[in-house]
């Protein structure tokens, strides 16, 4: 029997009223094993007016009321931390390994938003003038939504509401309707924890329940993670209405290896970079730019290696890699390599055509090296979001860094080397918003901020860490003058206020 997920609006579950539904399948088998409810406008506006009637007391709650909850939550969901990563597994696809490793991740920013006493201290300037004060502090900015991709249903909305509802504000939460029943499991364990009905809700729905979240007038700030055309129109959207966006999309991340390099040691790191999550993550290494005389030998580690990898459903513990999210996805990703060739790769490994036996159905890519790919290709230009690796070729560190930065990206990218001046160099010289130096995700922890340059980032603001309590709060300066009982009436005076 299909199972069915709605929305969780005030605390409790809400039925879909749009009579429109989604289909939601098992990437392993094909087979659709959930609807989803997808909301309307007027679900959306419900939704936001039960964030609106709770922030009334959230925001004004305390310090301790709020990271009391927190920390309870953070133990419910270190309990079920399985519950969690077999919903990941049976909607997303991706092997329990790796679906517990995103939970771990999130609770990162759990704990970060247990300690935000701390991150909302203020300043205090004493006497600036004669017994005058100023005060510097951070308030919250009221309603806020998050958007968030397929590719991380539990661990990107962690990366937003904990530290937004630590803040004082109330969120609502529009998560994948391809994958959406870790969303609610996170909102139900929240709601055990003791956080109060409305804080937070998450309404499920397609693109009339994102443009209802874009252009509600209480909405106050919107957080998004997605691809760079979709990044780009929400912040263009939602800055048109009065705003605060912080929107991080696509990337091409590359990783670039000098001749000095642990080959053994780069070739370990590009095919788990590259095909882990079967791609399905914006800081994978999908083009490895090899240095000098070393390309035909690092690509021939890498085959070896990729060749070894085993695929299968995410529920097998045998399996190390899983299917793509949807078929059509697949058709896709598989459309890149087919064609490779034509475009001047040679094609070391197809993958397309993969099945597992007794899951023909499912959503299968085996993995894809593609080698000397050009930079005017196709499978180079475009993020593909699959377990396709390229390979280019640059003679020297110079060309290579050229190569990197001249791509519209800039999220994350990496340097293998023994030469500690040549990684300081590129932490330097490269255009992106996060390095690794022998490191092939640099995905920062949760006290340092996440986010990338260029087309993978629109706003100002990177997500947790400082960057994220700063988003979600707003400065405000207050000068204080008491008077003191000895004073003398001071008369009117319409010069600026005297400093010295």
């Amino acid at each position: 029997m299909t199972k069915t997920v709605n929305h969780w609006i005030g605390g409790k579950t809400v039925e879909g009223a749009s009579g429109n539904w989604g289909p939601v399948t098992d990437p392993a088998t094909g087979a659709v094993t959930t609807r989803v409810a997808l909301a309307s406008a007027d679900e959306v506006a419900a939704a936001v007016a039960a964030a609106r009637e709770a922030y009334a007391t959230w925001s004004t709650s305390s310090l301790a009321q709020r990271t009391a909850v927190l920390f309870r939550y953070r133990a419910l969901l270190d309990a079920h931390r399985d519950d969690i990563a077999d919903l990941i597994t049976a909607e997303h696809g991706k092997v329990h390994s790796d679906a517990l490793g995103e939970v771990a991740r999130g609770l990162e920013i759990v704990e970060l938003a247990c300690g935000i006493t701390t991150q909302l201290k203020g300043e205090l300037s004493t006497q600036v003038s004669s017994r005058v004060d100023v005060a510097a502090i951070r308030q919250p900015l009221g309603v806020v939504a998050g958007i968030t991709p397929f590719n991380f249903p539990a661990m990107v909305p962690m990366w937003m509401f904990p530290l937004a509802v630590a803040c004082g504000n109330t969120f609502v939460l529009k998560p994948s309707e391809k994958d959406p029943s870790a969303a609610n499991l996170l909102a139900e364990l929240a709601s055990q924890a003791g956080l109060p009905d409305g804080v937070l809700n998450v309404v499920h729905g397609d693109k009339v329940a994102v443009d209802a979240l874009l252009e509600h007038p209480d909405v106050a700030a919107v957080s998004f993670v997605g691809s760079t055309p979709i990044a780009r129109y929400i912040h263009t959207t939602a800055s048109a209405n009065g705003k605060r966006v912080q929107a991080l999309g696509g990337a091409k991340n590359h990783m670039l290896v000098l001749p000095d390099a642990d080959l053994d040691a780069a070739a370990d790191a590009a095919v788990s970079a590259a095909y882990g999550s079967a791609g399905e993550r914006c800081m994978a290494i999908s083009a490895v730019v090899a240095v000098g005389a070393i390309a035909d030998e690092l690509v021939d580690k890498i085959r070896e290696r990729a060749e070894k990898i085993k695929i299968g459903p995410g529920n097998d513990p045998t399996s190390e890699m899983g299917p793509l999210i949807t078929a059509a996805h697949r058709d896709k990703v598989a459309s890149y390599v087919k064609g490779a060739a034509a475009q001047g790769a040679d094609v070391v490994l197809d993958g397309t055509g993969y099945t597992v036996d007794g899951f023909e159905d499912g959503h299968w890519i085996g993995l894809s090296l593609l080698d000397k790919v050009s930079t005017d290709s196709d499978a180079y230009r475009d993020e593909i979001f699959g377990p396709v690796l390229c390979v280019l070729r640059a003679a020297t560190y110079e060309d290579g860094v050229a190569l990197i930065n001249g791509s519209p990206y800039g999220n994350g990218t990496a340097i293998f080397t023994r030469d500690g001046g040549a990684a300081r160099r590129f932490q330097l010289e490269i255009e992106a918003g996060m390095v690794g130096v022998n490191v092939p995700i640099p995905v920062p922890v949760g006290y340092h901020s996440f986010g990338g340059w260029k087309d993978s980032l629109f706003g100002d603001h990177h997500i947790y860490g400082n960057d994220g309590v700063h988003f979600y709060t707003r400065g405000k300066v207050v000068t204080t003058r008491w008077p003191d009982p000895a004073d003398a009436p001071a008369g009117v005076d319409l010069g600026f206020p005297r400093n010295h």
